[in-house]
């Protein structure tokens, strides 16, 4: 029978696939696509960073753990970029559902207490609704935003993003955890797609 460091081991061993999930983005340099781990370590220092303009509320060090946890699931689901098809496949149920049995299987290798604890770290994440989640959720969303507008357009030209879809889809969501991040991200975006808009 697994003792439980052989457990915490083997769910670390599991962890490191992450580094083989790609994304959309591409890296600030252009070189290769992010992965997910490279985005999750980002995160994670974002959530470090940006504490102080986090709203009432919020624990940055819980938010930390969001997101180391929050795309482990994509070692089994990959990657949904939001800006695929019309956006909507990134919320669609049947995403949602493989995410939550890869969550029951991946916090499933881990001893039971600790298993159970970090999921539901994940589901507060996912759910949305604290003002950490909300906080976490607003800094994986504007993440990539900063990421495509230093490479010189990433995966917003692979996708066609106008400035309205990067509105709707990324903007409503930053705003709801970050109202003064959006606003100044949004302002440092702009001209890309003003400029675009004329080309």
């Amino acid at each position: 029978m697994m003792d439980r460091l052989d457990r915490q081991l083997d769910f670390l061993l599991e962890a490191e696939k992450l580094k083989s999930v790609y994304r959309a983005t591409p890296l600030i340099d252009n070189a290769r696509p992010e992965n997910s781990a490279e985005h999750s370590w980002s995160l994670a220092l974002y959530a470090l960073v940006l504490a102080d303009q986090a709203q009432p509320g919020v624990d940055a060090n819980r938010a930390i753990r969001m997101l180391l946890l929050h795309d482990l699931v994509e070692i089994d689901v990959g990657d949904v970029p939001i800006h695929s098809g019309n956006g909507a496949a990134h919320d669609a149920p049947a995403v949602q559902a493989a995410e939550a049995a890869a969550a029951e299987r991946l916090f499933g290798l881990l001893p039971a207490d600790q298993g159970a604890e970090l999921r539901a770290v994940w589901q507060e994440f996912e759910a949305n609704e604290t003002p950490t989640a909300r906080y976490a959720k607003s800094l994986d969303r504007v993440q990539p935003v900063l990421l495509n507008h230093a490479g010189g357009g990433g995966s917003w030209i692979d996708y066609d993003v106008t400035l309205s879809q990067l509105d709707e889809r990324i903007g409503t969501k930053v705003a709801r955890g970050l109202p003064g991040i959006w606003e100044k991200v949004r302002a440092r975006v702009l001209p890309w797609f003003e400029g675009r808009d004329r080309a």
